[in-house]
């Protein structure tokens, strides 16, 4: 597995500092446990983070600070060979998969901690050709298997494509097999054009 596509400097910053939200740091979560140059550099960021922290005034913990602390040191430090799903993703699994589109199915991870994330599976058949479209926020693509194109570049296992509200791209499904994401969102999915005006409506993500 070749890893070309990876987060942006200030997002992984972000998640060694502990300063993601609970949707987004669950994809790169599973990232760094698939990548090895950035669980090199988040390591590097933590280890600043605690010679700065060591300087710092002592501050009180906020609630529920140790649990926290205690359930990422359970976090998965590998990943089935044969599985699309992470042992640390399966407990939060919400059912079956859901029908989104032709060829397009979509399955909820629950955020216990962050109600208003919205985490979820995504599994489209190869050859599938998005909707053309855009964000209203932020949206983070961890590739499980499989791969996808767009005018950004080819996203393959471990790949993470970042977009926001200044990226319009239509991915494609690549032929040979379903390719199935992680997928964290803000915001809402904006589509473009005017089969996307159409559609709109009855879009739900």
């Amino acid at each position: 597995m070749t890893i070309t596509q990876h987060p942006t400097d200030e997002t992984l910053a972000k998640f060694a500092a502990g300063h993601l939200d609970e949707g987004r740091s669950r994809v790169i979560a599973v990232h760094v446990v698939m990548c090895a140059e950035c669980r090199r550099w988040e390591a590097r960021l933590r280890a600043l983070g605690g010679v700065l922290l060591a300087d710092a005034e002592p501050t009180a913990l906020s609630d529920r600070a140790l649990e926290k602390a205690l359930a990422m040191l359970g976090t998965d430090s590998t990943l089935p060979r044969h599985s699309h799903q992470p042992p640390s993703l399966r407990t939060y699994a919400d059912g079956k998969w859901k029908w989104m589109g032709p060829g397009v199915r979509w399955q909820p991870i629950s955020a216990p901690d962050d109600e208003s994330a919205r985490v979820f599976l995504l599994k489209a058949a190869p050859g599938t050709r998005m909707p053309h479209h855009t964000h209203t926020g932020t949206e983070l693509t961890l590739v499980l298997s499989g791969a996808f194109s767009h005018v950004g570049g080819r996203y393959g296992p471990g790949d993470i494509d970042e977009a926001d509200g200044s990226v319009e791209h239509q991915p494609i499904v690549e032929l040979g097999e379903d390719c199935i994401c992680l997928v964290a969102m803000e915001g809402k999915l904006q589509l473009l054009g005017l089969v996307g005006r159409v559609l709109q409506p009855f879009v739900r993500l």
